[in-house]
């Protein structure tokens, strides 16, 4: 049993990674050239645009999934599922409304939230993504729904079509309003325009999967007594508030971040308004390649919460360790080495994707790739948390995390020689104690706790060893081929690709020989045992 549920979460997780991969690759393809039409100031106003929608959006959704995926796992590994349909009865309308007011809150406030993020030319952007909110908002009820019974198939799907949507309709708005000659935050908003009709389109479709878990589930257990609806949503919001607050103030960050390094940008060093959203854009460069790492983790923090859940109601405290051990040397295995590389090879990432050479922004992206394995670290340490029953512990390491990154903004960000490095540095700074303190907390309350040292070493060494492979391989192949097929963007790509094939070979191998994955992390992934024999790995 303990083996066939490590399998479940492990293939939840590699399905919402394999999706979360399409979604970032695709999302890429959306945003590199709509950053490109753009330019820096018109995808500063459109960054600022969209970290305000992830505010509310947060606060509409942020709990629910996973308060809504805990509680029904429990329920369901009880064999209560008449309990199970309870939740849902009660979570859908309740979100449904919180929806609404979220929807008219930004349509009709739009002008007001440009003005407090210092970018009168944000509201275009910000009523256009307003229904999105609202669409957000019944999406999460059923994905909660479904991952409370370990299966990501929803989430994924409606994911994929999602970002399909968004950068097939996101696109096609922006070259038309460039060619009606719009202007840079009138094409923005146009641009954004693909997240709603994306989301839009995905509520039916989680309807019909809701439909299909449900066909042919055998109706058990008594809601009645403690399992009225009025304590239904009481335990609803018990679990998810706490949750919801904490990743909050994460969004409530960015959104005061953003403001502050605009209006620092404005008054000390007296840029305009276009000017100061120009070299906001250079961080937003920084940030699309930054958010790639956490699109691996993000998937395993989802699928952990039942999965530990299920585990500890059962009473097998083991079993629930193991997972989160597992949990955590994935982080490791896949956070590790793509921020490294994304250190160590900054200049050419943003040369192939951008055709940017400038050093400072290569310097924002060297400091954001260190803030991404953090960004990782924290993804995965807080979900260890929230499914061991500590949400609110998130609510005292986020915000002095949050406070942080908003002090260090202000003051770097308003130094003349810093300027626009400050937000990565408070990001990087913000990210590490917070993760730092959720491990602490970890150790302190949670039994079977994963053995930190043990997992953090050799994944560090090998990723170590991969990034100087990355390094010095490129700087190879640059030399050599600069003279034959020169240093433009296409050839820069081919370096580049090279040098991350070869250091990706590298890292396969030193995992393997240094035994930093066993037979015994193999057995956990469908097949595992063939392929471990195919690999040799003992």
């Amino acid at each position: 049993m303990q083996e066939s549920k490590k399998q479940n979460f492990l293939k939840g997780a590699a399905i919402l990674a394999a999706a979360s991969i399409f979604v970032k690759v695709i999302g890429a393809v959306y945003k590199i050239p709509i950053q490109n039409i753009l330019g820096d100031a018109g995808i500063g106003s459109f960054q600022t645009t969209y970290s305000v929608y992830t505010l509310i959006l947060t606060i509409s959704t942020a709990g629910i999934p996973a308060a809504l995926s805990r509680m029904v796992s429990s329920a369901s590994a009880s064999g209560e599922t008449r309990l199970v349909r309870r939740y849902f009865s009660v979570a859908l309308p309740a979100f449904i409304a919180i929806g609404i007011v979220a929807m008219l809150a930004m349509f009709l406030f739009a002008d007001t939230f440009s003005g407090l993020m210092n970018n009168s030319l944000a509201a275009p952007g910000i009523r256009v993504l307003a229904p999105a909110v609202f669409f957000v908002c019944i999406i999460s009820v059923y994905r909660g729904y479904a991952q409370g019974f370990e299966n990501m198939m929803p989430t994924a799907v409606s994911q994929i079509v999602e970002v399909i949507s968004k950068a097939a309709f996101g696109i096609a708005a922006a070259f038309w309003l460039v060619r009606m000659g719009q202007e840079p935050h009138i094409v923005s908003a146009g641009a954004i325009m693909g997240v709603t009709v994306g989301l839009g389109l995905c509520v039916p479709l989680m309807v019909w999967y809701k439909r299909k878990i449900d066909h042919g589930m055998e109706i058990a257990g008594d809601p009645g007594g403690m399992h009225g609806r009025a304590n239904v949503l009481g335990r609803l919001m018990k679990v998810s508030i706490p949750i919801t607050l904490s990743a909050s103030f994460m969004s409530i960050m960015v959104v005061i971040d953003n403001s502050i390094v605009l209006g620092r940008l404005q008054s000390v060093h007296l840029m305009t308004e276009l000017e100061a959203l120009a070299q906001f854009g250079i961080y937003t460069k920084g940030l699309t390649i930054y958010n790639l790492p956490p699109a691996l983790v993000v998937p395993v923090s989802i699928s952990i919460i039942p999965a530990i859940a299920a585990a500890l109601a059962r009473g097998s405290e083991r079993e629930a360790g193991s997972v989160m051990q597992s949990s955590v040397k994935l982080v490791n295995l896949l956070a590790m080495p793509a921020g490294a590389g994304i250190m160590v090879l900054a200049g050419p990432i943003l040369t192939a994707l951008y055709q940017d050479t400038r050093q400072i922004t290569a310097t924002v992206l060297l400091i954001m790739g260190a803030a991404s394995f953090f960004v990782c670290l924290q993804y995965i340490t807080t979900a260890i948390l929230q499914a061991n029953g500590y949400e609110r512990v998130a609510l005292l390491t986020i915000p002095i995390g949050a406070t942080l990154k908003i002090a260090l903004g202000y003051i770097l960000v308003g130094n003349l020689k810093i300027g626009i490095l400050g937000s990565p540095i408070g990001t990087l700074v913000c990210f590490i104690v917070i993760s730092a303190l959720n491990i602490i907390f970890i150790i302190a309350k949670v039994k079977n706790r994963p053995k930190f040292s043990g997992i953090f070493v050799k994944p560090l060494l090998c990723s170590a060893v991969m990034a100087c492979v990355a390094f010095f391989v490129y700087e190879l192949v640059h030399r050599v081929g600069s003279g034959i097929i020169g240093s433009g963007r296409l050839a820069v790509s081919a370096y580049l690709a090279t040098a991350i094939l070869l250091a990706v070979g590298v890292y396969a191998a030193l995992i393997i020989v240094t035994r930093t994955i066993t037979i015994e992390d193999m057995k956990l992934v469908p097949k595992g045992e063939k392929l471990a024999k195919m690999l040799r790995i003992r």
